[in-house]
């Protein structure tokens, strides 16, 4: 399934600040904490927690915030499908580091396995 530029527009003007709080009742439904959650963030974009609440009060887009961010080295490790689209085949930069993003989001509701999460080569 390919992104539309329309959708990839979109995901690049949306405010990190409405999503995260979507990020937070997420996890701790299935009982991981927002500690873990920043734990994540700042593994795949070097954001410590001060930062991330920065980011959130200056109510960046996700384009501003990835061009902020120092991309962990592996992320290309991260795999498999989020939101219908398969990572590996998103052609759009800013979309597949969202993307990278959701799926670690979404690993950790799942009660994946920290070490796990946090890919290593």
């Amino acid at each position: 399934m390919k992104t539309t530029r329309d959708k990839n527009e979109r995901i690049a003007n949306l405010k990190f600040a409405s999503v995260y709080p979507h990020y937070i009742t997420k996890i701790e439904k299935k009982g991981r904490t927002v500690e873990e959650l920043q734990q994540v963030i700042e593994w795949l974009t070097g954001f410590d927690k001060n930062t991330i609440q920065k980011l959130i009060d200056e109510n960046v887009t996700f384009q501003s915030f990835f061009q902020k961010a120092n991309l962990n080295p592996n992320a290309h490790l991260i795999k498999g499908v989020i939101c219908g689209y398969r990572i590996e085949e998103i052609e759009n930069t800013l979309t597949k580091k969202v993307r990278y993003l959701d799926k670690l989001v979404d690993e950790l509701a799942k009660g994946r396995k920290m070490e796990k999460i946090l890919r290593e080569a």
